[in-house]
């Protein structure tokens, strides 16, 4: 099996950015999006100015708003905000043929479900072909060209090696493994503690106590994946601890500048409505934390941020909380 065309469902940074790296690829893309005005700026200018900005893009690369035409490409990546994957892919369902290979890009958990996106897609899509993408990476970095490596999940190990080969090239590599549910963990509890680490950041706490949070966060995030069967290797590889520690290191992380701004004093609701795109941290805390105590899973960092996200504490009262913890084993 070759895949010589790929079809990209959503025109925001991260969308746009595959659909780049995919011409680099020499892929056939199209990439569909829901805002006209993305639609007319790729396809006019080779630009995506409200997502994307300064970054030009393949003259070759197609926008469209027909979801039709992406069903003809030989793979589709779903790159969706988390909590519209379901109802842009029930649009999507009547358009593919049996089999038809979809990977999911997108990294968070349903809110109204507390379901992974596997989970989502699978029931939205059930007779098609799934598969995960996740991993470290910057849209600005990947559709620039920069060297990536992200990880791959499908249940069988040859069609992971045909993803990796019809999807990947040089600057961007991809590694494969079975272990579906571990990826799209760590893409999605990520986002929840990125938070945590910016409003570190925007409290000038020091280098010290990020380090402590990333290095807490993490273990957050094993206890979470090893309660669903997450191997431990995939959730300590690129798609887990990788994506973690870039999402905690840089502002360049809509995540992780919605924490910023939230520990400089700025209101949940002036930072979101300022931003275009979606900050899938806000949405995924409180799925998470709701999974964690039905599963008797102590995640204080993440409490701390829905607590945040939701208005029922200051950030300073958070924090406080945080270090009135009584000490204990690290293990």
């Amino acid at each position: 099996m070759q895949l010589e065309s790929v079809g990209v469902i959503g025109g925001g940074a991260w969308g746009t950015a595959l659909a780049q790296t995919l011409r680099l690829a020499g892929r056939r893309v199209t990439l569909w999006a829901r805002e006209a005005d993305v639609v007319a700026d790729i396809n006019q200018r080779h630009v995506n100015s409200g997502f994307l900005p300064g970054i030009p893009l393949d003259d070759r690369l197609v926008a469209t708003s027909d979801l039709a035409g992406i069903a003809l490409s030989d793979a589709i990546l779903m790159v969706a905000p988390a909590q519209h994957v379901r109802v842009v892919a029930a649009s999507l369902r009547p358009l593919l043929k049996p089999g038809q290979i979809v990977v999911n890009c997108a990294k968070g958990i349903e809110q109204a479900t507390g379901k992974l996106m596997g989970e989502v897609l699978a029931e939205a899509l059930p007779e098609a072909t799934l598969a995960v993408l996740s991993g470290p990476s910057f849209a600005a970095d990947v559709a620039r060209g920069l060297p990536t490596a992200l990880t791959i999940a499908t249940e069988r190990e040859d069609f992971g090696r045909v993803l990796a080969e019809g999807i990947g090239y040089r600057q961007f590599r991809l590694y494969w493994t079975r272990d579906r549910i571990g990826v799209e963990i760590g893409g999605a509890v990520k986002n929840v503690l990125a938070i945590a680490a910016g409003i570190v950041a925007g409290k000038g706490l020091g280098a010290s106590a990020h380090a402590a949070l990333v290095a807490r966060g993490f273990s957050e995030l094993r206890r979470f994946g090893a309660s669903f069967g997450a191997e431990p290797e995939t959730l300590m590889g690129l798609s887990g601890l990788g994506d973690l520690i870039l999402t905690c290191g840089s502002p360049q992380s809509r995540n992780m500048s919605l924490g910023r701004s939230l520990g400089e004093g700025r209101s949940i609701e002036e930072i979101l409505g300022a931003r275009r795109a979606v900050t899938e941290g806000v949405w995924t805390a409180a799925a998470v934390v709701r999974l964690a105590r039905e599963r008797r899973i102590e995640m204080p960092i993440a409490e701390a941020v829905n607590a945040i996200v939701e208005g029922r504490a200051s950030v300073d009262d958070a924090i406080a909380a945080l270090l009135s913890r009584p000490f204990k084993a690290e293990g």
